[in-house]
């Protein structure tokens, strides 16, 4: 460590210091100044960038009339120009508009797009379990139950027991769908949940 003996010195010392090296000096304080500012500038770009896709949401889909194609596809293009959750729910809300037409096909591709666009594991469930549905009712059956198998997590036990026990009737298992219900009315299902499971096995018995 280089010492001083009294000011002078100390003066001396910062001139070389910076006449040595002020060129990269000045460098480093541009580049962490300039860092810091595009910093500030990404995050506000985010935050307006994500403020207008939500409001680009809410006008799309608030205008989406089933018997109105055009909405439909002012939607669907929505959703696939849109690789985030909100790409996601127009997708989620579109699949409600195709199943009410019974446009199944359309349903599922749907879904299974906005799959793809989010990484939100409770929209992921969601969109898994409604899709599982949904193939369902393209008679389906083998397709839904590898859908569910997708699903994790301990909240979703009832409803997938539900999901599970129907794609098992359609396929004809009877002893399966039983054991299915029987697991989700012992779960923490709510008491509407479980008063359902239960009429569908008594159904079985009559």
């Amino acid at each position: 460590m280089e010492v001083y003996s009294n000011e002078n010195d100390q003066v001396d010392a910062l001139r070389r210091f910076f006449s040595n090296n002020g060129k990269a000096l000045a460098v480093g304080v541009v580049i962490g100044v300039g860092a810091l500012l595009g910093w500030r500038y990404w995050n506000s770009h985010q935050a307006d960038g994500a403020r207008d896709v939500s409001q680009a949401y809410q006008q799309v889909m608030s205008a989406v009339d089933s018997s109105k194609p055009a909405s439909l596809e002012a939607a669907a293009t929505f959703a696939a120009d849109n690789s985030n959750t909100y790409g996601a729910l127009a997708s989620l809300d579109l699949t409600k508009q195709y199943v009410d037409s019974k446009q199944l096909d359309k349903a599922a591709e749907q879904l299974q797009a906005g799959l793809k666009d989010t990484q939100d594991a409770n929209l992921q469930a969601v969109l898994s379990l409604r899709l599982a549905r949904v193939q369902i009712q393209q008679k389906k059956a083998d397709d839904a139950l590898k859908t569910l198998d997708s699903v994790k997590g301990e909240g979703w036990t009832a409803i997938l027991a539900d999901i599970r026990g129907d794609a098992l009737l359609s396929k004809g298992d009877t002893q399966g769908a039983r054991d299915a219900w029987s697991k989700g009315i012992d779960s923490d299902a709510s008491s509407a949940l479980k008063e359902m499971m239960q009429m569908k096995m008594n159904n079985l018995s009559s």
